[in-house]
């Protein structure tokens, strides 16, 4: 083993392909270009966001591991071991930032259990820039992820968020497959309570972003067409 283990980056990447300068730091760029190791989600996205943000390197020199669902968990100790024996890595998340809904939490709790340094780097989160343009309350929130694919059990997960909005004060964030929000929103204005409070962030940093909070009674009124649009829906009480 090398005497001093290397460290883990966690390199935030952009929410579409726009906007990149304007949103990440200068010094990500300057650590990723130090860098020649990788673990991502998709090589072939990865590499155009690297380009994109400028990244030097020939791609011959570059080794990437991938780390996404079909990633099994013998695989992980593998990619530990390149930073015990002193390699620095960066991680990057398909969009955004690292281990915020996405799995690259499996290695960065192996790197702490191994004594490795992990060094997050600032960029953008699509659920906290939601949050903090929704108006709702940012010190008591959840995140839920991905709601239930059915449709009784997706309805009868909405009608508990807005339960626990309520009751609890706490803001309720969600997402949805993008060829699949138009159809999430017919069901949250069809099942929900009219004053309800619903936020939309709709393509966040890019040209085409749209952020609008008012109760579901509104939305009816003028439904969006969200649809293969990535968006991150909240719920709060009136």
């Amino acid at each position: 083993m090398h005497s001093k283990p290397g460290i883990l980056y966690l390199i935030p990447t952009s929410l579409g392909p726009s906007g990149i300068n304007a949103i990440l730091p200068a010094r990500n760029l300057e650590v990723m270009n130090r860098l020649d190791v990788f673990i991502v989600e998709n090589i072939r996205t990865a590499r155009r966001f690297m380009r994109m943000a400028g990244y030097g390197k020939p791609f011959g020199e570059v080794d990437f591991y991938l780390l996404n669902k079909h990633t099994s968990v013998v695989e992980l100790p593998g990619y530990i071991s390149l930073l015990l024996n002193g390699k620095d890595v960066g991680l990057l998340s398909e969009s955004g930032c690292p281990c915020i809904a996405d799995p690259g939490h499996e290695v960065v709790s192996l790197s702490h259990r191994n004594a490795i340094r992990v060094v997050p780097l600032v960029g953008p989160s699509s659920i906290f820039l939601a949050l903090m343009a929704s108006g709702f309350n940012g010190q008591n929130f959840t995140f839920h992820g991905y709601l239930p694919i059915d449709k009784p059990n997706r309805v009868r997960k909405l009608k508990h968020l807005e339960f626990s909005a309520w009751k609890e004060m706490q803001t309720q964030i969600f997402m949805e497959t993008p060829f699949r929000n138009n159809q999430l929103m017919d069901e949250i204005t069809g099942v929900l309570k009219p004053d309800t409070m619903l936020c939309v962030a709709c393509d966040l940093t890019l040209e085409t972003e749209f952020v609008k909070s008012q109760p579901i009674a509104q939305w009816k009124k003028n439904m969006p067409d969200l649809h293969k649009r990535t968006s991150i829906f909240l719920l709060y009480r009136q």
